[in-house]
């Protein structure tokens, strides 16, 4: 559904009120919120019921509803971030794409957002002895630097992706797991996706 900036706003206003208040907001409620004229919002309502977004009861006060089966997206959350995959903590496994997201006020109730930072959902026990359990979900800063004893997103040279502690050695990089069930994963290069900044675990 194509939306304008104003129009998005009246719909997340609406479903706000009503969960929050239990109704609807009125016409001049939502002026004053977004900052225009009753006129100009009544506007934006009557194009938001044609393009069947709302519905609104005749001769009924605050009687705005989101009609059924309209899903009302979010502005950016300061707590969401795209999950762009899984990562392997055992032996490496390909990365899948794709538009999810994870939403830290779902998981944690707290605040904060980096525009560069990721999740990837963690599959195998490789780092365990680091904390990094099968399950968990790692917060991951995209950048292509790493230091000795960094945690990072390491894509290898056969395109696979893998969660591993990071050494440059003399002649090759050594990608280090924290399980002594498993050996070092050694390759003369490899490309850092990103390094790992927090751990968050559903229980």
């Amino acid at each position: 559904m194509n939306l304008t900036p104003k129009q998005l706003k009246i719909l997340q206003l609406i479903r706000d009120w009503r969960v929050r208040r239990g109704f609807s907001p009125t016409m001049q409620e939502l002026a004053d919120e977004i900052g225009v004229s009753k006129v100009t919002v009544f506007e934006h309502v009557e194009a938001l019921i044609k393009k069947g977004a709302l519905v609104r009861e005749p001769n009924k006060a605050r009687s705005l509803s989101i009609a059924d089966g309209v899903a009302v997206p979010d502005e950016a959350r300061p707590t969401r971030f795209p999950l762009v995959g899984k990562i392997a903590a055992g032996y490496p496994i390909e990365k899948i794409q794709d538009e999810d997201e994870i939403d830290l006020a779902e998981v944690l109730g707290g605040r904060g957002r980096g525009d560069s930072t990721f999740a990837l959902k963690v599959e195998g026990d490789s780092m365990k002895d680091e904390g990094i359990l099968n399950g968990d979900y790692v917060l991951v800063e995209r950048t292509e630097v790493a230091r000795n004893g960094d945690r990072v997103v390491a894509l290898l040279p056969d395109g696979q992706t893998t969660l591993k502690t990071f050494y440059k050695e003399d002649d090759h990089i050594r990608l280090q797991p924290a399980n002594p069930a498993f050996e070092p994963i050694k390759v003369k290069f490899c490309q850092v996706q990103g390094v790992v900044k927090g751990v968050v675990r559903r229980y």
